[in-house]
């Protein structure tokens, strides 16, 4: 059987973490220096004026973002499509609004900054450019589960 269906309190727990995982969202739009709609609008501090952009921000950096966003992605995907139950949860924190927002501040601002880039190493632009694709396509794939789950499902049954 499934550990949800063992213990439902899971479910509960499930709905304590999700904001921790939009959370993590946010924070790949805070470094790269986008704002998320929604997203609680900190005071900046005076010298925080120069803005990082995926653009001009230090290779590693990118290269962190990138890898953050494609573990995370591809974990959101693997667990919803393993467990469509969950779509539920997700779906009570807004889901795919945030994800649909993320995606289209995120995405086009990182592929472009990939993109644009000079590098020593090829290997390295197109190791980057899989993952942000693969980021991309678990994005949507998480997307379709959640529409499926969520909205189509119920009027099939």
């Amino acid at each position: 059987g499934n550990i949800f269906t063992q213990q439902p309190s899971y479910f509960s727990d499930l709905d304590e973490t999700l904001p921790t995982v939009l959370q993590v969202f946010n924070n790949i739009l805070h470094k790269c220096g986008l704002q998320c709609e929604g997203a609680s609008a900190e005071p900046q501090k005076l010298e925080e004026k120069v803005t990082v952009t995926p653009g001009n921000m230090p290779l590693q950096e990118l290269k962190d973002i990138v890898l953050y966003l494609c573990d995370t992605c591809t974990t959101l995907w693997a667990f919803l499509d393993v467990f469509p139950l969950a779509c539920q949860t997700f779906q009570k924190h807004e889901f795919c609004y945030r994800l649909a927002s993320f995606y289209e501040l995120a995405i086009p601002e990182l592929e472009s900054a990939i993109k644009k880039r000079r590098y020593e190493d090829n290997s390295v632009f197109a190791d980057l450019w899989r993952r942000i694709s693969h980021s991309r396509k678990k994005m949507i794939e998480v997307f379709h589960i959640l529409i499926n789950q969520v909205c189509l499902q119920p009027i099939l049954e």
